[in-house]
């Protein structure tokens, strides 16, 4: 594995959509070669043409991922990503008049590689099969968010010509609260429709129960009684029903999404150790597998795993005053997965249930409670992601036992452990 130590000269590459800009700079700062290049095939190929001469090359930008980095590393060169706040940073310290250009920046990014780079964890090649389930999960949460906004939407319509039917369903993510919607559009038509055609919907759609069936057979009967004008009627209702469809639509290719993650997931060799995290499933255990697996040796100990996940707090200190507040810069992903699997173990782990009614009985809100158990989860997960082994509620209480946790004398009796899924 290269290191930066080996590396001869140091370059900064300020990267935008179409172009890319680079400054190379020797062991004592002085600029040998600034260029600018296309982001096309041939502007690589120059790339590679101009930096023939300087290499073993370092290269520093402000992203961990893209086709950018994938063409450095293809070009074989040493590549570090630097956070852009820190870049900002290292851009004030260089230029303090606070003139900005992107060869500057380039600049800027090249004096840091060379003076702190020796500091720095380059990135490296990861598993592949891990980064294409990471890839693939963070899309599905792109495609579920946009989901949640057609929901929006789709309420938003109905509220202003059709409010019976949002008393009829509860969970409009349920693909048949969109069927309703693309039978029935108007409530003239859910009328017309009569009780027998009602009846058939609710037996086709599995939503025939005998304490709800009655309640919203009533609810479908006065559907004309309280609706929309007529000119709001038609123009809503074509709005509804697009909607409808859309979400049908996207929720066919979550399906597949969920699909193909499922089929990675299973292939991959150490999907048994996330499926055994109490709480996780088959949604989360592939999003951390995804988040910890495409570069194994990326977190050195576990607190570097937690500041990424944005469970460890921010300690602000300058003379008396002190402060401490919640984490910005991390990876959103990965806390919101793990914010999300927190809350799951409640469900099927003894320890981290009480250990959570112990933070909320401190005074702790459900979010900043959450977080302080997905701190300790994290360092779990960390040491099994180390040893390779997957999660044994047994060692884990024993564990317990011998470090004297408090959390086991407020656990019931007989239930010291908890069962994974």
């Amino acid at each position: 594995m290269k290191t930066w130590t080996e590396s001869r000269f140091y370059a900064g590459l300020d990267w935008a959509k179409d172009h890319h800009d680079v400054v190379v700079v020797d062991p004592q700062g002085t600029i040998v070669a600034d260029f600018r290049f296309a982001h096309t095939l041939e502007g690589w190929k120059q790339f590679q043409e101009k930096i023939a001469p300087f290499m073993p090359l370092a290269v520093v930008l402000e992203t961990s991922q893209g086709m950018a980095v994938d063409q450095l590393m293809a070009a074989h060169c040493l590549v570090f990503a630097l956070h852009a706040k820190s870049a900002q940073r290292y851009r004030d310290r260089k230029i303090p008049s606070g003139n900005k250009t992107d060869r500057s920046d380039a600049w800027a990014l090249a004096e840091a590689l060379r003076t702190d780079g020796s500091q720095w964890a380059p990135l490296q090649p990861g598993d592949p099969l891990a980064e294409q389930i990471r890839l693939l999960c963070r899309d599905e949460m792109s495609l579920i968010q946009q989901r949640t906004l057609l929901v929006n939407q789709l309420q938003q319509a109905l509220y202003e010509y059709y409010p019976v039917v949002l008393e009829a369903f509860e969970d409009w993510t349920m693909e048949s609260a969109w069927d309703f919607v693309i039978e029935f559009p108007t409530p003239q038509a859910l009328q017309k429709a009569g009780r027998r055609r009602w009846e058939k919907f609710l037996h086709a759609h599995h939503l025939w129960r005998q304490k709800t069936a009655e309640e919203r057979l009533a609810i479908f009967a006065r559907a004309t009684e309280f609706c929309g004008a007529p000119t709001t009627l038609e123009a809503k209702s074509l709005l509804a029903l697009s909607l409808a469809k859309l979400l049908r639509t996207l929720q066919a290719q979550l399906n597949q999404y969920r699909q193909r993650i499922q089929q990675l997931s299973e292939q991959h060799p150490h999907h048994d150790l996330f499926d055994s995290l109490p709480g996780a499933g088959a949604t989360l255990a592939p999003r951390l597998l995804g988040s910890l697996g495409a570069q194994p040796d990326r977190f050195e100990n576990h607190q570097a795993l937690q500041c990424l996940a944005g469970t460890a707090p921010v300690s602000y200190q300058s003379g008396q005053i002190h402060k401490v507040h919640l984490r910005y810069q991390c990876d959103k992903f990965l806390r919101q997965t793990v914010h999300l699997w927190s809350d799951c173990s409640r469900k099927t782990c003894t320890w981290a249930q009480v250990y959570y009614q112990k933070k909320r009985a401190e005074g702790k809100s459900h979010a900043c409670a959450l977080r302080c158990l997905g701190q300790r989860w994290l360092k779990i997960l960390w040491k099994m992601w180390q040893t390779k082994t997957p999660y044994n509620p047994e060692l884990h209480a024993a564990n317990q036992q011998k470090h004297g946790s408090w959390v086991l004398t407020l656990m019931p009796q007989k239930q010291t452990a908890c069962s994974g899924e």
